[in-house]
């Protein structure tokens, strides 16, 4: 648990990946607290605020878990699906034969909220709007997802783009952004009334919620994606081999 302060790397990403090695460890991965935030920032050496930049980012990905007054613990595994060769939406539609309607698409600027900032590593008081693009997809029946993406500021987007072209394609030819690793969380839940009234089902049917947080091939983060699907037309399947 050491901080290199003459390295290039920032210190925030130093203490995050020391963080990592220790949700790893046996001693932690059962969902054991850690080290309260001033013992922590002692040990390695660094400020509480760069500590917690770090503590943050591992948050959001759902890896910690904050209870306020209690501290912070590595979160118990669930049952959680990785695949190696990701593909995009449009790229997972083509193989499964499916052609695809666009039933809205919208893009606006708004400011992230602090959890997107710890992602994209940015400062929530003085952070730029993200461009935000919003779509509904589905068949040509009836529309079964709704996307919401976050672009990191620091993308040359300027969201005059033909977002109806493939996303990724568009970040690679357009910007020479190349997508490489998506890391995903899926979870489940009632719709509600606003994605029920974007996906044409009722409140209370269930619908699958899968995030997924994007990185280039020098592991900067570039896109936070969130996808809401009707739970009757999406399946998520996993292979693995032992």
């Amino acid at each position: 648990m050491q901080i290199d302060h003459n390295s290039s790397k920032p210190l925030h990403a130093q203490a995050e990946e020391i963080l990592r090695n220790l949700i790893d460890s046996e001693e932690y991965k059962t969902g054991k607290y850690l080290p309260n935030e001033v013992e922590l920032s002692q040990k390695l050496n660094i400020s509480r605020n760069t500590l917690r930049q770090a503590i943050n980012k591992l948050v959001f990905e759902g890896l910690l878990v904050r209870k306020k007054g209690v501290g912070t613990k590595v979160a118990q595994k669930g049952i959680l699906g990785g695949v190696k060769n990701w593909l995009s939406f449009s790229q997972e539609m083509k193989m499964l034969g499916i052609e695809i309607r666009n039933f809205e698409l919208h893009i606006s600027r708004k400011k992230p909220t602090e959890d997107i900032c710890n992602f994209f590593e940015i400062t929530p008081n003085t952070s730029p709007k993200c461009i935000v693009l919003e779509r509904v997809r589905g068949k040509k029946e009836y529309p079964f997802v709704y996307f919401i993406s976050y672009f990191n500021p620091s993308t040359p987007l300027t969201g005059e783009e033909d977002f109806t072209r493939p996303l990724y394609e568009l970040l690679e030819k357009d910007y020479n952004i190349i997508v490489k690793t998506s890391k995903e969380k899926i979870s489940a839940r009632l719709a509600g009334e606003a994605i029920a009234e974007k996906l044409d089902i009722k409140p209370t049917a269930p619908i699958l919620i899968r995030e997924r947080f994007v990185y280039d091939i020098n592991q900067i983060p570039i896109e936070y994606n969130i996808g809401y699907y009707r739970a009757d037309s999406f399946t998520y399947t996993i292979e693995a081999e032992r």
